[in-house]
């Protein structure tokens, strides 16, 4: 049996708001994706989307699919 989880993966406000834009860190996003697998994650699919914030700012973000046997 399998179980999923869908996380939305995103850089944090102060970003966008200082720089107008906030592009995902490759590095926090490798933790995030190493942590998860350490806990028996895998990722099956993953989708990029830019996000509004505050109707003035955008930053990117990813929904990422995983699953693990359970």
């Amino acid at each position: 049996m399998k179980q999923y989880k869908v996380v939305i993966y995103q850089e944090g406000m102060l970003g966008s708001l200082l720089l107008g834009a906030s592009k995902v860190d490759p590095v926090r996003f490798s933790e995030f994706l190493n942590k998860n697998a350490k806990e028996g994650w895998r990722v099956i699919t993953m989708e990029k989307d830019i996000r509004r914030m505050l109707l003035l700012w955008s930053r990117e973000s990813y929904l990422v699919v995983m699953e693990k046997d359970v």
